[in-house]
């Protein structure tokens, strides 16, 4: 009986001693957080982040853990270290994509491509399409979140430039006599884009570029193949390529 009651005391002097140390986890954790918010609006990122470090190694299962992880991300996107938030939010994604803020992570994520694109359309414009990537993403899961508008302006804005560059390729091609190739990309351009302005170039385009390329079988058959793609407005110039071509 002795023996019985002792086994009881103990467990129930266990259970107490881990509660309290639950308890005081929980409020170490809370503590670090509040203070770290604090100063992450006091623009003290270096501090902040060691606050939220402090977090996740010292409390990594407590109800705080993620949402430091999220709060380090929002840091490298406040600094505009726009790479590294990249990357951080694209693992907070991928660790919770169940969290309650992942649409708020996506536009993220989207938002730290977009902010890397560059300021011309002859440069790399590789984060013009990991923005429309995940906006399209964002768009399609959650189309009633507070970020549409804003991500529907900015894929607009990255297609714009893409489609600038696409436009910026073939006539650069074309000026420098390499007509071979400013045909083809702009055939290509044809199929793959639906901008009705760039298409109507491109559709001229391939008839100059076949005319001058002395290939006026080609010019007819292209004429023919391409005429029903191009627009009221510019039908006129296209027919002026196909009679030269004749």
């Amino acid at each position: 009986m002795k023996i019985f009651l002792v086994l009881i005391l103990a467990a129930l002097l266990f259970t107490s001693c881990a509660t309290d140390e639950e308890s005081q986890s929980k409020t170490e954790a809370e503590l670090l957080y509040n203070e770290a918010k604090t100063l992450v609006e006091d623009g003290r990122y270096l501090q902040a982040t060691d606050y939220f470090n402090q977090i996740r190694s010292q409390h990594p299962y407590s109800y705080y853990a993620t949402h430091a992880e999220l709060q380090l991300a929002d840091i490298y996107f406040l600094q505009e270290n726009f790479v590294e938030a990249t990357a951080a939010y694209t693992v907070f994604k991928d660790l919770h994509p169940k969290h309650k803020k992942i649409s708020y992570v996506l536009f993220r994520i989207a938002e730290s491509y977009y902010m890397q694109r560059p300021s011309s359309i002859d440069r790399d414009l590789e984060p013009c399409l990991g923005a429309i990537k995940y906006f399209y993403e964002l768009l399609q899961k959650y189309p009633r979140s507070p970020y549409t508008k804003d991500a529907i302006k900015k894929v607009n804005s990255c297609k714009g430039m893409i489609e600038g560059r696409e436009k910026y390729i073939a006539d650069f091609y074309f000026k420098t006599d390499n007509f071979s190739a400013a045909r083809y990309r702009c055939l290509d351009v044809i199929k793959n884009y639906d901008t009705k302005e760039l298409k109507d170039h491109c559709v001229e385009l391939v008839l100059k570029a076949s005319l001058r390329l002395n290939e006026k079988k080609e010019c007819v058959k292209y004429y023919h193949q391409l005429k029903g793609n191009v627009s009221k407005n510019s039908l006129g110039n296209v027919n002026t390529a196909y009679k030269n071509c004749q």
